[in-house]
């Protein structure tokens, strides 16, 4: 699917768009077979070391990881997208379909950008504590976790959920317009956030998006997240894209060509992806990448 005309202009001039039905399940379902088959993994190796006494094994995707992660928090640790690195997760950053997106936005060069996470947001419940992946982000913008060398790269940030994201799952809510500002003074207060006084006093935008949809922004749109009050699971991928060649905003970690005129330039080996990332984990640089 490409972007129409009347699609990029409304990127263009609200710094967001939900373009649905980008992605088919045929995208998708290798992405969810995969963590369902690495939770599955986790779950028995707790099952045999006493920590787990019910394995949920009937439960569907978008309930099973709560029901564990209930019973024990270590089924969480380590999986994020750079932590464990799986090969259905590096074919998909180069996944066509949303590759053609991006190519209407930022041209026929480019490179998967290092910031790319995975979000599993549990339902709310009173009293428990989840970590920073699992609980609400307060409003920010994406360029405040760049280094300020990437300020005049062109990063856009591709938001797309693995299960139907509505108000109730806790979609995110959005400041269409607010990214003509630029960057906004964000404090460490609870998080990388705006300083509220820098905040406009009107209602959010909800951006509710079907599974197979993406939710598009500038690196300036400020956003959210909010509270997961249903049953299930908001499984979702924050993913980064930039023109090759422009910095990455974290140029320690490993960003690569997925489009380009020169295939050779690619990088399609996936143990190769993976040892560049063990490499950047185990050798943090010394400059911060929060600009806060």
């Amino acid at each position: 699917m490409r972007l129409s005309l009347e699609q990029i202009i409304e990127f263009q001039t609200h710094g967001v768009l939900i373009a649905e039905d980008v992605l088919t399940d045929a995208d998708l379902q290798p992405l969810i077979d995969e963590l369902s088959a690495l939770i599955d993994e986790r779950a028995k190796k707790l099952h045999s070391e006493g920590k787990i006494t019910e394995l949920h094994e009937d439960e569907p995707f978008e309930r099973r990881y709560a029901l564990l992660y209930r019973q024990c928090k270590e089924i969480g640790e380590k999986l994020d997208i750079m932590e464990y690195r799986g090969e259905a997760i590096f074919n998909f950053l180069k996944n066509d379909n949303l590759l053609d997106v991006a190519e209407c936005l930022l041209g026929s060069e480019l490179s998967c950008n290092p910031i790319q996470h995975l979000r599993h947001k549990l339902p709310t419940q009173p009293g428990v504590q989840h970590n920073s992946y699992n609980g609400n982000v307060p409003w920010h913008q994406d360029v405040a976790v760049t280094h300020t060398d990437s300020d005049p790269s062109e990063i856009i940030t591709f938001w797309l959920p693995l299960v139907d994201a509505t108000v109730e799952t806790g979609c995110m809510e959005i400041l269409p317009g607010e990214f003509r500002k630029g960057y906004l003074t964000h404090l460490a207060e609870g998080g990388t956030t705006i300083d509220p006084a820098l905040l406009p006093e009107w209602e959010p935008m909800k951006a509710e998006c079907r599974k197979g949809g993406i939710v598009i922004m500038n690196k300036y749109t400020p956003h959210r997240s909010t509270d997961n009050i249903s049953d299930r699971i908001r499984w979702s991928l924050d993913l980064r894209y930039h023109k090759t060649g422009a910095n990455s905003g974290r140029e320690s970690q490993p960003s690569f060509a997925v489009r380009t005129k020169d295939p050779k330039n690619t990088l399609i080996d996936h143990a190769e992806w993976s040892r560049q990332w063990e490499h950047a984990l185990a050798n943090p640089t010394v400059n911060r990448h929060h600009r806060v």
